[in-house]
This record gives structure tokens, sequence and C-alpha cells, in this order.
């Protein structure tokens, strides 16, 4: 059986995706964050490369709700 190889840039990948299709859905953070119940803040965190803030699988399931892409695809380089 194959050894499973942790991404150790995972948060980074999906910070990215995060605002990559945030901004192809035509949303600001602020209004992401109305959608999924947190604050404009804490979305802002999320999508900094800078906080390097961990965020729950709830809170990033739904991101990708909100969204309207899969887990997988946010989470994919």
């Amino acid at each position: 059986m194959e050894e499973i190889k942790f991404d150790a840039q995972i948060y980074d990948t999906i910070r990215r995706n995060i605002k990559k299709y945030r901004k192809e859905k035509g949303l600001t953070s602020a209004q992401l964050a109305e959608m999924v119940g947190l604050s404009h803040d804490f979305i802002r965190q999320i999508e900094s490369e800078k906080t390097r803030y961990n965020f729950s699988v709830e809170t990033f399931y739904k991101i990708s709700v909100a969204l309207g892409t899969g887990m997988d695809k946010l989470a994919m380089k």
C-alpha cells in the first residue's frame, strides 16, 4: 500500500483558491462572509498569506458551498 503524503502547503493552496473562486463569482470578501455567517475580517484572515490562520473543516465546507464548488476543487493545486 502506498504511503499517504501530507501537503504541508494545503492551507496556502486553499487560501489562494478561495480568493480565486470568490473573485470569479464577482463577490467581495464581505459578501462571502455574509453568505457563510462569518465576519468580514475572518474571511480576510483566511485569504491572507500573512496571517496564516487555520480554519475548521466546517468553515471550509461553508465557503465551498457559498462559492458553488467542491472542497476538493478548493484543495487542488
